[in-house]
């Protein structure tokens, strides 16, 4: 089945590749969107659009999603039939040191983003979550009816808020909308600030990598292409109203109205020290290792129940940290000349 859909975050890690699939697998049409900030190498982003517009059937505008009145007229001459909102200010610790772009970003933006989904009564309305909403949790895994009432960062509150605002709009204006948990996304075309990527960079440039907890932290690491297919997944699987919701005991994943929070992970956490192992093999270099204390707002561990999602679409992800980082590796060494 064929989809107009708006895409924000176009030019984003996830939003590039999902629409590399959305354009490949239907007769879709995608309006992407993205305001293109600095917040890591523009160009990169750049780069990621011009491999999408070799196709007619991607449009893309740059827009910031804060700016309402751009937004709307923008979104209006579209008139998209589903919304995948993946735009947003990325970085737990980047929260601390400039929270006005989360403000701005993921509760202004994701504002507008509800309204125009409402006035324009989209059959689905997806959007970016975090496993960072799980904050101070320690039950392992993390499982979509435990609480996330203790986050950690201001990211990680954004996304909780995120989630909140979408309920509030399932609710009251019956738009269905999915929020996806995303556990540590990685692959080629990836965020220069996320650990795999700048970890990369330095043992290349035979510079000391930052290894924080003294190693002692796990991650859920999900390859892109898994997040990707669960995404296409769920599109066209709008939710319900669940009418066996209970008021007395609710599970806070799904609702009396057309909602619900879904995690969407590896299922498989790795430790550091062994990611950093794998890395050091596949570029056959070792890295000079600079041990440091825990951060602000970071967590020792991730680890996502999928068990919901599995149920739902039958989502099972296909790709091992050892396959998943030779491909990253492989594209960084292509995209950045070395060797």
């Amino acid at each position: 089945m064929s989809n107009k859909i708006l895409l924000t975050g176009a030019a984003g890690f996830i939003g590039f590749h999902l629409a590399q699939r959305l354009l490949q697998e239907k007769d879709n049409l995608i309006l992407g969107i993205d305001n293109i900030n600095d917040y890591y190498d523009t160009q990169l982003k750049m780069d990621r659009l011009e491999n999408l517009k070799t196709d007619k059937r991607f449009q893309f505008e740059k827009i910031n999603i804060a700016n309402k009145e751009q937004l709307d007229a923008l979104v209006e001459k579209f008139q998209p039939s589903v919304v995948i909102h993946l735009a947003a200010q990325a970085g737990v610790r980047y929260s601390i040191i400039n929270p006005a772009a989360y403000v701005e970003s993921n509760l202004v933006g994701f504002a507008n983003i509800l309204e125009l989904s409402h006035n324009l009564k989209v059959k689905h309305l997806i959007y970016a979550s975090s496993s960072s909403v799980y904050g101070a949790n320690k039950k392992i895994p993390f499982q979509e009816s435990d609480s996330v009432d203790h986050p950690v960062s201001l990211y990680a509150a954004t996304k909780k808020s995120n989630e909140l605002m979408a309920h509030t709009y399932s609710n009251l204006y019956k738009i269905p909308t999915t929020g996806l948990r995303f556990f540590t996304v990685y692959g080629p075309w990836g965020r220069p600030d996320m650990a795999y990527f700048s970890f990369t960079k330095a043992i290349y440039e035979n510079k000391p990598i930052n290894v924080f907890n003294n190693g002692d932290m796990e991650r859920d690491f999900t390859y892109i292409d898994d997040i990707v297919d669960g995404i296409i997944r769920l599109i066209d699987l709008p939710p319900v109203e669940n009418s066996d919701w209970n008021f007395e005991n609710p599970d806070p994943a799904t609702s009396f109205a057309p909602y619900r929070v879904l995690n969407i992970g590896n299922n498989q956490p790795v430790r550091l020290l062994d990611f950093i192992h794998t890395l050091e093999n596949l570029i056959g270099k070792e890295a000079e290792k600079k041990f440091l204390p825990m951060q602000p707002g970071d967590v020792k561990t991730t680890f996502a129940n999928i068990d919901r999602l599995n149920k739902l679409t039958g989502f099972k992800p296909q790709t091992s940290i050892e396959t998943g980082l030779k491909k990253f590796v492989e594209w960084y060494k292509q995209y950045y000349k070395i060797g």
